[in-house]
């Protein structure tokens, strides 16, 4: 007699852009047609309606679009004259385009360390590679911080020694936009630089990114620059730019997702919420501190060394998808592996590196299908 045949768990899907599809479907559809008909592919009027809705949401004077998360942060080194001879500190434990600006820019990324709990740039690391910089002969110029997983870094600690130090910060939101640090959203004080690309928590179909910032000169001065260098009415190339437009499709996709926005961020931290609820007694879990907001761009939690492989293939088999940002930093990596790290190393990244790994996490995971996901980990966890 036959055996019956095993069916196959139903796959979880990490991060399910499809939901939120469905959802908008009938307005995106309009939104797109409306740019078929007047077909202004290019800085047509969307953008500059996406801009303005976009600086409202975060309560920036200003936002620039462009073509990528990675190009916003590129057009801010640019418009600050970053270059051969500077240093840009910048954590390791982020993805590549985080030091890869630097490089492009002819500057030297030097690594800094981050805080355990919340994986984010260290204040004290910070200042050593600071002074890192300075003993090989590198002119410290800008500091990036980055708002890993949708949580803010500590803005305030970190700016206070930028003023002593005289350095620039641009914070690489590209996670977190949408987060709030003490009452402020990210991108409404400072100046940031934020992606679109598809599975963020605000995202387009397509690659696309922002800058927001308070100060009119580097706006105005960004605009001419992803323009390849001509500035606004004139015909002039007075800059050295780029290639940097967002599409006018995208524009119209993100006026509609952000209308839609806040709501996603409220169910994104229900869910994150009920996640720590249930996880907490078998990993060590994510926690925002007093003050801040997460967007939760990926829910991470940490395990102990030699954990971390047998989950991943635990869940897989029940058709369980899970992440590991970043099991290889980029100060590890052969591109990177010449650049300067602060004094002292940077362990807690190394060290996190092995513990770390992400659960699927988005804005309509409903509960049964998170119960699946609890009850895998902790059978998982229990061997």
């Amino acid at each position: 007699m036959n055996k019956p045949a095993r069916l196959e768990p139903k796959p979880i899907p990490f991060i399910d852009v499809a939901a939120q599809r469905r959802r908008l479907g009938p307005a995106i559809d309009q939104a797109v047609a409306r740019v078929f008909a007047h077909c202004q592919f290019i800085l047509g009027p969307e953008v500059g309606e996406f801009e303005a809705k976009l600086a409202q949401f975060c309560g920036a004077r200003h936002a620039i679009s462009c073509s990528s998360g990675t190009d916003a942060l590129s057009l801010v080194l640019m418009a600050k004259g970053i270059g051969a001879g500077d240093a840009v500190i910048c954590p390791s434990f982020t993805f590549a385009a985080t030091p890869e600006v630097v490089a492009h820019a002819g500057a030297t990324p030097v690594f800094a360390d981050v805080e355990e709990t919340t994986f984010n740039l260290d204040a004290l690391s910070l200042q050593r590679a600071i002074a890192s910089a300075g003993k090989l002969g590198l002119k410290p110029k800008a500091v990036i911080l980055v708002d890993l997983f949708g949580l803010p870094a500590d803005h305030d600690a970190i700016a206070e020694i930028a003023r002593k130090e005289g350095l620039f910060v641009l914070d690489d939101a590209a996670q977190a936009f949408g987060a709030s640090y003490r009452g402020r959203r990210l991108g409404g004080f400072g100046s940031a630089a934020t992606s679109f690309f598809p599975a963020k928590p605000l995202g387009c179909y397509g690659d696309g990114g922002a800058v927001l910032t308070d100060d009119d000169d580097l706006a105005e001065l960004i605009k001419g620059l992803r323009v390849h260098g001509q500035m606004p009415g004139k015909s002039e190339f007075s800059q050295v730019g780029m290639t940097g437009r967002l599409d006018t499709l995208q524009a119209a996709v993100l006026i509609e997702k952000l209308k839609i926005f806040p709501e996603e961020i409220e169910a994104r931290a229900r869910i994150a919420r009920r996640y720590n609820e249930c996880l907490a007694d078998v990993a060590i879990v994510p926690r925002v501190p007093a003050g801040y907001t997460s967007v939760w761009a990926q829910y991470t939690i940490r395990l102990a060394p030699g954990r971390r492989d047998g989950l991943a293939a635990a869940l897989k088999a029940e058709g369980i998808p899970t992440a590991i940002y970043y099991a290889k930093p980029p100060h590890r990596h052969e591109a990177y592996r010449r650049y300067p790290v602060a004094a002292g190393g940077l362990p807690v990244t190394e060290r996190l590196a092995e513990e770390v790994i992400s659960l699927p996490m988005h804005a309509y995971l409903n509960e049964p299908t998170q119960d699946r996901i609890v009850e895998a980990v902790k059978r998982a966890l229990a061997r």
